[in-house]
C-alpha cells in the first residue's frame, strides 16, 4: 500500500499554480514551535525549532518500529515544514529586517496525532535526543479558513514580487487582505534549501482574507 503523501491527496494545499488563487483551508493539526529571530542565523532559535520539529515528527513516524503502533496509525510521508512570520507593527513582512521577525514553525500532523501520542513522542525525544529542546513544543488544531495563495519560485528574498501579485488578486476579486494578530503570513517550504538552488526553490505564499 502507497504511503499518504498529502502532497499528492491535498493538491489544493500543495501544488497551487504561479500566479494567485483562493483556498479555504480547513482544520489541520501541528507541531509547532515559536520563536523570534533571523532564520538564516545558524546558531539562532530558528535552526534549533527546526531540528525540534523534525525529530517529533519522525519520532511519531516511526513508532510502531520502537512500539505499539498508535490507535489510527497509518504509513506516511512527514508533510513539509511550514511557517508563520509577523513584526511588531507591520502588517505582512520586511524582508530586509530579519533580526526582527517573531515566527511560528510548524508541521503538519496526521489525524492520529492526538495529545497523548504527542507526549509520548516528546518523552521518546528526551530519552534519544537529550540535546534537543523539546520544551518549547506544542501540539495545535487551527483552522486557517479563507487565504489567498500562490507558489513561489526562487529565493525567498524576492517573495514581494509575489506578494504584489496576491494583492492585486485580493483587490480584483472584492476580497480584503486579513492579516492580524490571529491570522499571519503563512509559508510552506517544498524545497530544501541545502539540496536545492536558489532560482529551483518552491515555496507557497499564503495570506488570509475576507469577503469585502
Amino acid at each position: 500500500m502507497d504511503k499518504m503523501d498529502y502532497k499528492k491527496t491535498n493538491k489544493e494545499l500543495y501544488q497551487p499554480k504561479t500566479e494567485p488563487g483562493i483556498i479555504d483551508v480547513p482544520a489541520m493539526t501541528f507541531i509547532q514551535v515559536n520563536g523570534h529571530g533571523n532564520p538564516n542565523d545558524p546558531e539562532g532559535e530558528y535552526q534549533k525549532a527546526v531540528e525540534t520539529l523534525y525529530a517529533l515528527s519522525y519520532t511519531i513516524k516511526m513508532s510502531p518500529k520502537n512500539g505499539p503502533a498508535p490507535h489510527g496509525y497509518f504509513e506516511y510521508v512527514v508533510p513539509p515544514l511550514e511557517g508563520l512570520w509577523w513584526q511588531e507593527g507591520l502588517r505582512g513582512v520586511d524582508l530586509t529586517s530579519k533580526d526582527t521577525f517573531s515566527w511560528t514553525a510548524m508541521i503538519r500532523q496526521p489525524d492520529f496525532v492526538n495529545e497523548q501520542v504527542f507526549a509520548t513522542a516528546v518523552e521518546a525525544v528526551k530519552r534519544k535526543k537529550p540535546q534537543v529542546d523539546v520544551s518549547k513544543a506544542g501540539l495545535v488544531t487551527f483552522t486557517e479558513g479563507l487565504c489567498v495563495q500562490c507558489m513561489h519560485i526562487g529565493s525567498f528574498d524576492n517573495e514581494p514580487a509575489t506578494v504584489a501579485k496576491m494583492n492585486s488578486y485580493i483587490a480584483e476579486h472584492d476580497l480584503l487582505c486579513d492579516l492580524s494578530d490571529a491570522r499571519r503570513h503563512h509559508e510552506i517550504y517544498l524545497s530544501d534549501p541545502r539540496k536545492t538552488e536558489t532560482a529551483k526553490l518552491k515555496t507557497i505564499l499564503r495570506h488570509p482574507v475576507r469577503k469585502a
